[in-house]
């Protein structure tokens, strides 16, 4: 581990310490919360996840809200995604699961007031915490924690992209495992694994793309597109998040016509981030990430049976 990756660690572990022992103040909402987090920065298909509860919620007649922090947003404070807003206004992912899943999301540096926000308009249903395992300032009911490979063998940041180490998985309710993973190798104290298949789906790819996007891991995203059997004769990627300015359409487009390319691809993601501009780009493909869990076949049981015997708030 680096020195500034000690540094770090320790800081991290300092925090978590002070929340353990009660010193810094955690605030819970009247409505349950489930939260979606990872220990790593990006690309453990949160995203995907929350998405996927959400529809699984949706089969159950459950009401349900999200909560983000709506990060990368240049807007502060409480807001109600407007689906038909801007990733400027509210955050690439919130808007993405708020247009995917047709449900009431809350963005705010504070999901306890982003909460209360959303009891007061909605009522006290279930709230969905994206994001959430660091923020701890904020009660929870359950913890789903999604894990990669990747982070089984990562180090913690700046060097590697771990947020925290590994044995704070121990504050998890619940693993969402992706991928050929090595966790039977790892002890979770029974803690209950499940399994889940990622995937993507791409409707009226052209023959010779220009492959772009600004994610967390773009190189697993160009693996997924090879072997759907699409060869892209050139990539371009950004930093996760990345707004797209016209100067990035002026590059892409040059790209295009160096590398003789019939058109573009990209991600779900990256189109809300580009808004209008993609009318520029001509043809455009977007793959869509899809998610199903495997194993066990109905994980939804494990978190509705809390809601029933909730504790009141105190």
């Amino acid at each position: 581990m680096t020195v500034l990756g000690r540094v770090y660690g320790a800081a991290v572990g300092t925090r978590n310490h002070l929340y353990d022992r009660g010193l810094l103040p955690v605030r819970r909402l009247a409505g349950p919360v489930v939260s979606v987090g990872n220990i790593s920065a990006g690309g453990a298909g949160k995203t995907p996840f929350v998405i996927l509860l959400g529809e699984l919620l949706k089969q159950r007649g459950v009401s349900f809200d999200v909560l983000s922090r709506g990060y990368g947003r240049a807007t502060r404070g409480v807001r109600l995604v407007n689906p038909n807003g801007s990733a400027e206004e509210f955050g690439d992912e919130p808007l993405l699961i708020g247009r995917r899943l047709d449900c009431p999301v809350v963005v705010g540096e504070s999901r306890y007031q982003g909460g209360l926000f959303a009891e007061q308009r909605f009522g006290p249903q279930l709230h969905i915490l994206d994001d959430g395992f660091q923020h701890r300032a904020l009660a929870r009911d359950l913890d789903i924690v999604l894990l990669t490979p990747e982070d089984l063998k990562d180090s913690m940041l700046p060097a590697g992209r771990l947020r925290e180490p590994l044995h704070s998985l121990s504050r998890a309710d619940v693993m969402v495992m992706s991928g050929e993973s090595e966790a039977s190798t790892l002890h979770f104290s029974g803690k209950p694994i499940w399994r889940i298949r990622r995937d993507i789906e791409i409707s009226g790819s052209p023959d010779l793309p220009v492959v772009f996007c600004g994610i967390a891991r773009p190189k697993r995203f160009v693996d997924q597109l090879r072997s759907k059997g699409i060869k892209p004769v050139a990539e371009k990627f950004y930093r996760d998040h990345h707004a797209y300015s016209e100067s990035d359409i002026d590059d892409l487009l040059r790209l295009k016509t160096q590398s003789n390319a019939d058109g573009f691809m990209t991600t779900e993601k990256d189109v809300v981030n580009l808004g209008p501009h993609i009318s520029r780009l001509g043809t455009t493909a977007i793959a869509k990430v899809t998610m199903e869990i495997i194993d066990p076949p109905e994980p939804l049981d494990a978190v509705l049976q809390f809601i029933p015997n909730r504790k009141p708030q105190a």
